[in-house]
């Protein structure tokens, strides 16, 4: 599952400060976002998390300030603890027509501000603070005067060639960043169509120019995709320019292969006439426009100097988005790919035949490896057949269609992220940079709990994956609740993914319990959801090498890391005297030692620094059944806005949705089920489902919500039809339904307005649901209206999200 991108918009003298909006380390760390504003897009960065309607001129605490568009969109502007310390006209303004790209970045004191949708490429200044603040850690979206949209708000770790950042300080100059990589991903970034400008390497067109018939080679597809060349498709490899220089041929391929070109005022309009030959219409436009120019003012263009003409999307210094800034069709592009013109080689893949008719030039263009495939004496080098095992068609579809269009194009469908993933690894195999740095952006921006797993097992064996790989364990560990029982995907992640994760600082649980649950399940393999009870129970027909196999030695060093000093007595009582505490020694050495740290050792100096003493966070809200009726429970926090307010009905307040089997009535009030007021009658009729009566009442407490329930509370109304036989289901969706407690022949009930209320045990216990529903299994006492739920109250508890 794809979460949907988020959106904040800030109003003036406002900051939002969003709890996933953290350095993993105090002091370093980067914050990736979009930003839609006329001015002042400004970011905080503080050690503790500031008021909303903080702003950065009245706060004393330490924090540094970066404002993006200061002086109505004239300056950068760095602040530290509200005094400036850097004040720079034009850099890293602001866009009022669209959303744009930035990162700042924060290392030891070192101000790292970019542009761009890639974190850690296209730096656009630094500052380095001489008495640095290395505690900062919340990051904080503010604005001035007025509002600023964010979206796709990301914290990152920093790379591990961070350093890089740090050497630009002495060199001044950012691209000189080239120098200070080695490797081919470097010889890459200097990569582009220029490099086939003339060259012979992969050619398949000739012209001959001027009367010493100079031979000047070209590429059929991109001369078709620029204009209009008089190239047949089967044979035609030479076009006649013996009545043309070279000079003003030459001036025409590199406009088509660089984007730009110089020539003299004399050859203006020769070179105007060879482009309107050939219909490249950008460099016809230019062609007029400039000398237009000399018409009216002569003077600019004075002792012979060449002139420069360059396609208005072409950026100087700028890694080339092939085909968006050089000045080509890229309709015409697409439709020879489709109907296979002019191409050279054919691609098969295994199991699906012929998928595609391209060209080598395309190819080269974008990937290294296949540049190389092509023209190094391989195989390849001489045929015209590629054949490619275990490729996705989908996937390799989607690469295609970003190789000769320059956009990342996938629709929205349940497969998306399965998808996205797999062009990912096929970008990532075949050297193709700018679609794996297009991927890992929307996989970062589109990252979920639910897909968490799967990405981390993809990525977790590719190098280049990493900042993927750590953000993905930053993002289990912070929901680990969820990770660890909505599914048993983490079983598959190995030994080091899921040691990142147990002791990563950022670990979030509602209890110890569950730490250690995930670790027996990971150490056994679990086929499906347990606690360590039934492992106990296992370990009573079984050895921990039969049980956990070759993962019975991880389990000495996971253990370690659940905080047994901050289990209750009694479940450490219960753990000691398991299987567990008798198979497996050091298990029976943390449970005494969590036992000893209660009994002995709570205020012992310095037990307070030791992380194994110390409590972690909790995205749950533990809602504790206490006795019945009482406020406890889910849907009373629910009434007061989530503790934000009074108490209202949560149906009125719409925090909640109730529905029942039998329309709304005056004895069918689904605001009735969760009143704290008395009704004497209040049921949910029968209809039929599937053939069978139902009756029923089901609540949903919001699709942003769940509970892992753990207790629920009845009452029965002011009539005599007491419930015998029913079930209190979960679902996540409203429609598949997990019984999380059957009763048969149940005789609890047996008084008007009686409150009754049961337990949830075993693995249901684990499991977070947003729907809960009361359905009745069979008749009631009532013999008139056997088939009516008569109840006038519920309420659950558990752990609330």
């Amino acid at each position: 599952m794809i979460e949907e991108k988020k959106f904040l918009t800030v109003a003036p003298f406002q900051c939002a400060w969003r709890k996933d909006l953290k350095f993993r380390e105090a002091g370093r760390g980067c914050v990736a976002f979009d930003a839609f504003a006329h001015n002042d897009v400004t970011v905080v960065f503080r050690e503790n998390v500031g008021s909303q309607h903080y702003h950065y001129k009245r706060d004393n605490s330490p924090h540094y300030t970066v404002i993006l568009g200061s002086h109505r969109n004239r300056r950068l502007k760095i602040e530290v603890d509200g005094k400036t310390v850097v004040d720079e006209e034009g850099v890293a303004l602001c866009c009022s027509s669209t959303f744009q790209s930035y990162w700042i970045s924060i290392y030891d004191g070192l101000i790292s501000v970019g542009k761009g949708r890639y974190p850690f490429q296209n730096l656009v200044f630094q500052w380095l603070d001489s008495n640095p603040n290395c505690s900062v850690r919340y990051v904080g979206l503010s604005c001035w005067d007025k509002h600023v949209g964010y979206r796709n708000v990301n914290v990152l770790p920093l790379p591990n060639n961070h350093m890089l950042l740090w050497k630009q300080v002495d060199s001044g100059e950012y691209e000189g960043k080239e120098e200070e990589l080695e490797g081919e991903q470097m010889s890459y970034e200097k990569w582009g169509l220029e490099n086939f400008l003339e060259s012979w390497e992969l050619s398949d067109v000739l012209f001959i120019v001027g009367k010493d018939k100079r031979l000047v080679p070209a590429h059929k597809v991109i001369l078709q995709a620029s204009g209009n060349f008089p190239v047949s498709l089967p044979n035609e490899d030479a076009i006649q320019l013996q009545d043309k220089s070279y000079p003003i041929l030459h001036a025409l391929l590199q406009y088509i292969y660089t984007g730009q070109t110089q020539i003299s005022e004399a050859q203006l309009g020769s070179l105007q006439a060879l482009s309107l030959q050939f219909e490249v219409i950008p460099l016809v436009r230019q062609c007029e426009e400039t000398a237009e120019r000399f018409k009216l003012n002569k003077k600019l263009f004075d002792s012979g100097k060449s002139v420069e003409l360059s396609y208005p999307s072409f950026q100087p210094h700028c890694c080339m988005a092939f085909p968006s800034q050089l000045p080509m069709n890229v309709k015409r592009l697409k439709q020879l790919q489709l109907t296979g013109d002019y191409s050279d080689i054919n691609i098969y893949i295994e199991g699906h035949g012929l998928v595609a008719q391209l060209h080598k030039v395309i190819l080269s263009l974008w990937s290294v490896p296949f540049s190389k495939m092509f023209t190094n004496g391989m195989s390849e080098s001489s045929s015209s057949e590629v054949f490619l095992s275990d490729v996705s068609p989908e996937a390799f579809k989607v690469m295609l269609e970003f190789l000769y269009s320059g956009v990342l194009s996938l629709e929205d469908s349940v497969e998306f992220g399965t998808l996205l993933l797999q062009v990912l690894l096929l970008a990532d195999q075949f050297g193709v940079t700018h679609l794996y740095q297009e991927c890992c952006k929307t996989l970062l921006e589109c990252l979920a709990e639910d897909s968490v797993c799967p990405i981390l097992q993809a990525v977790s064996s590719i190098p280049s994956c990493k900042l993927i790989e750590e953000t993905c364990e930053r993002k289990f560990a912070m929901h680990f609740d969820y990770c660890t029982t909505a599914s048993l995907d983490f079983i598959l992640l190995d030994e080091s993914n899921f040691s990142n994760i147990v002791q990563h600082q950022d670990l979030t649980v509602t209890s110890e319990e569950r730490v250690l649950n995930a670790i027996l399940m990971w150490g056994m393999r679990a086929k499906e959801l347990c606690g360590w009870e039934e492992v106990s129970e296992l370990l009573a027909l079984s050895t921990p090498d039969l049980l956990f196999k070759d993962r019975v030695q991880s389990l000495d060093d996971f253990l370690p890391f659940v905080r047994f000093p901050l289990m209750p007595r009694d479940l450490l009582k219960k753990l000691g005297q398991s299987n567990l505490g008798r198979h497996l020694p050091i298990f029976h050495d943390l449970v005494r030692e969590g036992i000893s740290y209660i009994e002995f050792e709570s205020l012992r100096p310095g037990n307070e620094q030791n992380l194994r003493f110390q409590h972690r966070r909790s995205s749950y809200k533990e809602l504790q059944y206490i006795s019945d009726g009482d406020r406890n429970g889910v849907l009373y926090f629910a009434g007061t806005s989530y503790g934000e307010h009074q108490w209202i009905n949560p149906l009125l307040a719409k925090r909640i949705t109730i529905t029942a089997s039998s329309p709304p009535s005056r004895y069918t009030d689904p605001k009735a089920l969760v009143s704290r007021t008395y009704q004497g009658t209040c049921f949910a009729g029968p209809r039929v489902e599937g053939g069978q009566i139902h009756a029923w009442w089901m609540v949903d407490i919001g699709q942003d919500h769940q509970l892992m329930c753990n207790h629920y509370t009845l009452r029965q109304d002011g009539s005599r039809a007491f419930i015998r036989c029913w079930n209190l289901q979960g679902s996540l969706d409203g429609k598949t339904w997990t019984n999380l407690r059957v009763h048969e022949n149940d005789q609890t009930m047996c008084k008007a307005g009686q409150f009754a209320s049961w337990p949830i045990t075993g693995r249901q216990a684990l499991l977070p649901f947003r729907f809960f529903r009361v359905v009745l299994t069979g008749p009631t006492t009532d013999g008139s209206n056997p088939h009516n739920l008569c109840i006038c109250f519920l309420e659950l508890y558990g752990y609330f999200h």
